[in-house]
């Protein structure tokens, strides 16, 4: 079987408070928290992408408002599915209420975190990633990277 890169979006959510948004999924080892996100289906723009993954996992209306980081995720170690390759293009939303639906098939639990503490959490480590560079983009650094 031949394995080829899938493009796959992420959405780090912010509501009205500044708080974000982590969720919990069976796919990813050991409990870890995550963000809501999914794969970028064929001739989707992928701004469109965010938002209807957003909606589908967690029932939220999202304002996508920029690319954070971009994400090269070989045999992930903490996925369920080891033998993969995707490419996570990660995007800061700004959520339009704080009424989360969780769909209970991908997403199991959800919690709101301060930005500054989230990093505390038991976070897979691309979450991790772009929380970091959340935390330095809230400072100023606006750069788009490459992991």
């Amino acid at each position: 079987m031949e394995i080829k890169p899938t493009p796959t979006v992420g959405a780090l959510i912010v509501n009205s408070k500044g708080d974000i948004l982590l969720v919990r999924s069976y796919k990813w080892a050991d409990g870890k928290f995550s963000v809501p996100g999914g794969h970028i289906e064929p001739y989707e723009r992928i701004e469109e992408a965010v938002k209807r993954e957003v909606k589908e996992e967690v029932g939220l209306d999202v304002e996508v408002k920029e690319l954070l980081l971009i994400q090269q995720v070989i045999k992930p170690e903490e996925f369920y599915d080891k033998e993969r390759h995707f490419i996570f293009f990660d995007f800061l939303c700004f959520a339009k209420d704080d009424n989360v639906k969780i769909d209970n098939k991908e997403i199991q639990e959800f919690i709101w975190v301060k930005p500054e503490e989230a990093l505390i959490y038991n976070l897979e480590k691309y979450t991790r990633n772009l929380i970091n560079k959340y935390l330095r983009y809230l400072k100023g650094d606006k750069n788009t990277e490459l992991i």
